[in-house]
């Protein structure tokens, strides 16, 4: 056996992503490379890894195992590399978090500056729908989760950060065009919604049900960009939060249209599980967040306020 860490780093992102296409993209690889690596690790075992079956790759159940053993391998490695950097006075590990699709809007600006001052912590951040979100607090897979409404099944901890406000839209151009009141909007036009399990859709959908308004054309999409590119387009109308529009309202590409009820207001919050043992990291990690969250805010959200005031 002459595998190297690549090889298991490779195949563990096959078997997660069961594509290899998908496993280059994750590892910023080509294709072929990623095709190549899979061989040469394969070569050295006599039994199959994968299979393909009507062009799609499946893992076997010897592969499933040499994947299990290659991740606690590299968790041993990755400990290596963590506990020698802890030696050298550095601050080092991981911090995992999951954030719902729309706080990618938010997330970044309060990690910029504590992943500079600790260059040796290894990071990742899984940006998805609140469905799924939840589901990474209940399965303890992450030391944090950004949410904007607090899951109230969950013992959570949580720091509130910035308010979270969600307008009725339409896109500029096919705004200009329609007649009639605003709340025919809901009897003709097409609405568009986020996918189940969105957060987003969550809001619309209890607003439109307390309000007893239509919903009679419904179109859906599964992430905030194309939504907010479909509103942009003029295909219809949707309740969005504010954060992930602000450039398409400031250019006029979209119009915030008043409406009774609305905003519909919450707040974005950093959470974790009230019984999770938190690493050092991720101490540190709470210590920055309760020092510098006004500082963020007053940096890179106060516009918020010119707008929900």
């Amino acid at each position: 056996m002459n595998y190297t860490l690549h090889q298991l780093r490779v195949f563990i992102e096959i078997v997660e992503k069961k594509s290899i296409t998908r496993a280059a993209e994750a590892l910023f690889l080509t294709q072929p490379a990623v095709s190549i690596q899979l061989k040469n690790f394969q070569d050295q075992f006599p039994i199959p890894l994968t299979e393909i079956v009507s062009k799609k790759l499946y893992v076997t159940d010897f592969g499933m195992e040499i994947a299990e053993t290659a991740r606690r391998i590299l968790i041993e490695v990755d400990t290596i590399n963590h506990k020698t950097q802890a030696f050298q006075g550095k601050l080092a590990g991981r911090l995992r978090l999951s954030v719902v699709s729309t706080g990618k809007y938010v997330m970044p600006y309060y990690l910029s500056s504590f992943l500079d001052d600790h260059p040796a912590i290894d990071f990742s951040m899984d940006v998805t729908n609140k469905q799924n979100v939840v589901y990474h607090l209940e399965k303890n897979e992450v030391d944090f989760a950004l949410v904007s409404v607090l899951p109230e099944h969950l013992g959570l901890n949580s720091i509130p950060l910035i308010k979270n406000s969600l307008f009725l839209v339409g896109g500029t151009e096919r705004e200009k065009k329609r007649t009639g009141k605003k709340a025919l909007i809901f009897n003709d036009a097409p609405l568009l919604y986020r996918e189940k399990g969105s957060a987003t859709r969550n809001a619309m959908e209890a607003f439109i049900e307390k309000k007893n308004l239509p919903s009679v054309k419904k179109i859906e999409l599964t992430s905030n960009e194309a939504l907010k590119q479909a509103v942009i387009a003029g295909m219809g109308y949707s309740i969005m939060p504010l954060i992930g529009i602000k450039n398409a309202v400031i250019n006029n590409e979209i119009s915030i249209l008043p409406y009774s009820g609305l905003p519909i207001e919450t707040e974005w919050n950093i959470v974790w599980r009230k019984d999770k043992t938190l690493t050092p990291i991720a101490k540190a990690f709470i210590d920055y967040i309760s020092l510098e969250k006004e500082s963020i805010r007053e940096k890179y959200f106060s516009w918020i306020d010119d707008f929900t005031k």
